[in-house]
């Protein structure tokens, strides 16, 4: 029997492209933003099947800390590779483990006495149904605290501590009891007001949920929140804000996850996010970058909390290997190379540069950010702006920067309400160079949009 014999056909990138589309689910989501193949990458640099250089400002959602097939990296799998160790064995403890965890650990807020490391699925998913199963193991509640605006992951648990009513309208319920309180968002502040008082009404309605006996909140489990909300639209919470939740969830004897899926491993000029604040969490779900570009997921926890019985929270491919070895290079190369204070300087010039171009785009209603961890909001320049200044969303504009992107070769994605935010998330290995060139391809790119939207010839 002869197999993939399509494939060998007619390989061309044109025909990759329609396989995919007549094959793939409809869930199918960057593809259809960026319809190349690519073929080779090194850094921040992709090679399209069309020849094409592309600049990725995307790092596989923020997986790729190092970029794309960094040396150090290929290095470490190339070692468990030759060293011909078993690259699949469920939990059982390997020295690739031992001296991921070690290294892990020693990254810790707080130092890394204290802690137990519990090993997932692949994905950063189920690393937060693991800590909201072990949170409500734990103190035997059921209710969780989380946010607007909020993205955790796609799994029945996740989902419903995520905020995104159109993924979730579909499923009707998701049968996990969820109490959802307002994130700071001062752009476009849930309160109509912003600022400090915006944050303090927030903090405040929280309290009064959990003193009033008529509040209607039973008490929870836990509490989730990301130090940078992503998809939600690259959102940073105050630091005063986190250290009042933590100092509430403390109180009232709620454990307290932070998620860093995206924000971890130096992404935001800290080691991990939370560091910000001078906070340390019950419970830090981790993926995405801590594998090195490869799939990894994993829960750190206060070790009071680990109740567990065996077999509580398992999963196929918990052992994997390549993953651990690629991961404990990335962690170490980020800390050794100085690349936590790199995405810090970066990003805040990036930031500054790209505010300078707001003053010359009206489209632009926000630039925000933390290190590496970038969100330009595009509004809609012709509208009246609301009491706090901001103007309604603008994704057709915001599609047509990414298109626009595209065409100079550089890769950007959408997030946010609306999909308005335009999202960068480049490695924590952009050179100076590279970042030039992506505020340069970018304000290009937002000009272009900006004309076509006011049917300005061009």
């Amino acid at each position: 029997m002869a197999l993939a014999s399509a494939w060998s056909d007619d390989p061309s990138p044109v025909a990759v492209l329609e396989r995919q589309r007549r094959r793939e689910s409809a869930a199918r989501t960057y593809a259809r933003s960026f319809p190349i193949v690519p073929v080779r990458a090194r850094g921040m640099t992709i090679e399209g099947a069309d020849g094409r250089h592309y600049l990725d400002c995307l790092s596989g959602a923020g997986t790729l800390a190092l970029g794309h097939n960094h040396p150090v990296v290929v290095e470490a799998i190339r070692r468990v590779l030759d060293s011909g160790a078993p690259l699949h064995v469920l939990d059982l403890g390997t020295s690739e483990k031992d001296e991921f965890t070690s290294v892990l650990l020693e990254t810790m807020p707080g130092g890394p006495s204290g802690w137990r490391v519990h090993f997932c699925g692949p994905a950063g998913t189920d690393a937060v149904e693991a800590a909201l199963k072990l949170t409500r193991t734990v103190t035997g509640r059921r209710n969780v605290l989380t946010f607007t605006g909020a993205y955790h992951g796609m799994t029945a648990g996740a989902l419903a501590v995520s905020a995104n009513v159109e993924v979730k309208a579909p499923l009707g319920t998701t049968g996990l009891d969820v109490t959802r309180l307002p994130y700071p968002y001062d752009y476009r502040c849930p309160f109509g007001i912003g600022g400090d008082m915006g944050t303090d009404i927030g903090v405040r309605y929280l309290e009064t949920l959990l003193t009033d006996s008529h509040s209607g909140m039973l008490p929870p489990a836990a509490m989730i929140v990301e130090p940078v909300q992503g998809e939600g639209g690259t959102i940073p919470a105050p630091d005063s804000w986190l250290r009042r939740m933590r100092q509430l969830t403390a109180t009232h004897g709620i454990p307290l996850i932070i998620d860093e899926v995206q924000t971890g491993v130096g992404r935001t000029g800290a080691f991990w996010a939370v560091e910000h604040s001078d906070v340390i969490p019950d419970v830090m779900v981790l993926s995405k970058a801590i594998g090195g570009s490869l799939p990894l997921a994993v829960i750190v926890y206060r070790e009071e909390l680990d109740s567990w019985a065996p077999g509580a929270h398992t999963g196929t491919f918990r052992g994997n290997q390549l993953a651990m070895a690629a991961g404990t290079a990335t962690l170490r190369y980020v800390a050794e190379a100085g690349l936590v204070q790199r995405a810090a300087e970066v990003g805040d010039r990036i930031m500054r540069e790209l505010r300078t171009v707001q003053t010359r785009q009206p489209c632009i209603g926000q630039v925000r950010g933390r290190g590496l961890m970038i969100g330009v909001e595009i509004v809609r320049p012709d509208a009246e702006s609301d009491a706090r200044g901001a103007r309604p969303a603008a994704p057709d504009i915001a599609r047509e920067i990414r298109s626009q992107c595209l065409r100079r070769d550089l890769l950007v994605e959408l997030g946010g309400r609306n999909d308005a935010v335009v999202r960068l998330l480049p490695p924590l290995t952009i050179t100076d160079d590279e970042a030039t060139t992506v505020v340069e391809r970018l304000a290009e790119a937002i000009v272009a949009a900006e004309r076509d939207y006011a049917g300005v010839p061009a």
